[in-house]
């Protein structure tokens, strides 16, 4: 299995190429199926649509949230296509992140003009490089 930095340079590298090849404005459902395809031809393991259930004060929450893309098990991606992200998107993956307990994951924006731009690495307990978000667990 491919470490963590692999698989989200792998993922990014591969949004690049899709974003550069056919520019922002599609739905983001169309490059959710092309980066999935894209990913799985290099060799990653892709689920896409993922139903991720949690457990809250010993309840079962079957239907807690669904992934846009979960890489090799380990890296969740949101996708987006949006003018600009809201900081609720951060917050919302950083959730994800923390429910399945998980270190990394990527948000990444295919709206802008250039996709670099829209690329954010997530990591559990931060946001934006090594700003702390106290968040309640």
């Amino acid at each position: 299995m491919p470490p963590i930095n692999q698989i989200t340079a792998d993922i990014i590298d591969a949004s690049i190429h899709i974003h550069a090849d056919l520019g922002p404005g599609l739905f983001e459902s169309a490059y959710e199926e092309v980066l999935a395809a894209e990913l799985t031809r290099r060799g990653l393991r892709v689920q896409r649509q993922q139903v991720i259930p949690f457990e809250y004060k010993g309840t079962k929450i079957a239907f807690g949230f669904r992934l846009d893309l979960l890489i090799e098990g380990r890296v969740p991606v949101e996708l987006k296509c949006t003018e600009r992200p809201a900081p609720i998107h951060q917050r919302q993956l950083l959730t994800y992140l923390r429910l399945m307990q998980l270190p990394v994951g990527l948000l990444i924006n295919f709206g802008g003009d250039r996709l670099i731009d829209g690329v954010q690495r997530i990591m559990n307990g931060y946001l934006d490089g090594d700003e702390r978000v106290n968040v309640p667990r």
